[in-house]
């Protein structure tokens, strides 16, 4: 009868022969191949090292930009409007208050008024609540004006705001003073909008808002601030949508969604670094090339066409 002492010595002895199999074949067969893979990883080392370099180069490049735009802004953007160049300024829930903060500054230095401030909400693009701020629309339509016949809330609010803060050639918007005041108190009672003084009508729009959009439902209010922006236009003498860094990320982004419709970019300015100096030098210099007929896509992402606007002489 075999013993379990033999059977452990019969198991113990067939282990002891494979690795000594393993180590055998590991020295033998397996050198070159050793000798190959360590000749690809000094390969790869030298790769990583010199991308290393390019990237600290670069990075320093974009700092010494950054530091230029920052300096001369200012004086890059004096006398770059024509005349009485009005601005309505429009941010988004997830704007940042730098950003608006800085391009209100650069406004200033390029002597271009902000005739109206509007904040709006998170409930303002809440797809659930569409509704009620479609409700809210029509029930203080100034008299004898009219909404596009659509479904699509970014153009319904689009076109009543252009109706209470955009200006005609006259100076002028649809709606009077008492009118557009009944208005604004309804979409902040409702909770869509908060207004900062007494808003005035404008000929140029800029519409500040954050990065790439979270937080559910992502799509829907990315193409409301672009639809809304895109509606701006067709009374606007200019709109541009200055965004932060992964503003431009299609589908979730307004600048993204922009400018994944050729229409819309041909129409409306973006920018999707207004976090940066550059980006809101941008901001300015795209609102006037706007306001002399021009188009532009400005920022970092690929789907810019350049950093800043080429200044007019």
């Amino acid at each position: 009868m075999i013993s379990m002492r033999y059977h452990i010595i019969s198991l113990a002895a067939a282990f002891l022969a494979l690795a000594l199999g393993i180590v055998l074949g590991a020295t033998k067969i397996n050198s070159p191949l050793l000798a190959g893979l360590q000749g690809d990883t000094e390969t790869l080392s030298q790769q990583r090292d010199q991308l290393q370099t390019e990237n600290a180069a670069l990075t320093a490049n974009v700092a010494a930009a950054e530091k230029m735009a920052e300096s001369l802004g200012d004086v890059a953007v004096r006398g770059v409007f024509r005349p009485d160049p009005n601005v309505v300024l429009i941010t988004t829930a997830d704007a940042n208050a730098a950003d608006r903060d800085a391009v209100l500054a650069l406004l200033d230095k390029a002597g271009a008024p902000v005739a109206a401030q509007i904040q709006l909400t998170t409930d303002f693009t809440d797809p659930a609540r569409s509704q009620e701020l479609r409700t809210v629309l029509t029930s203080t339509l100034p008299a004898g004006q009219t909404l596009p016949e659509v479904d699509d809330p970014g153009t319904l609010a689009g076109a009543f705001l252009s109706l209470l803060v955009v200006a005609d050639e006259t100076g002028n918007s649809k709606a009077d003073a008492d009118q557009a005041a009944t208005a604004f108190t309804a979409l902040d009672t409702g909770g869509f909008v908060r207004v900062s003084g007494s808003p005035a009508a404008g000929r140029l729009v800029i519409v500040l808002t954050g990065g790439n959009i979270t937080g559910g439902s992502e799509g829907d209010r990315a193409a409301m601030i672009a639809s809304m922006a895109t509606q701006l236009k067709l009374t606007a003498n200019g709109v541009v949508v200055a965004g932060r860094q992964g503003s431009e990320t299609a589908g979730t982004g307004p600048v993204g969604v922009i400018r994944a419709d050729t229409a819309d970019s041909a129409a409306v300015t973006t920018v999707d670094d207004v976090d940066l100096a550059s980006g809101r030098l941008a901001t300015v210099l795209g609102l006037a090339e706007q306001d002399g007929g021009g188009v532009g896509r400005y920022g970092v992402a690929d789907t810019a066409e350049a950093r800043v606007p080429t200044l007019r002489t």
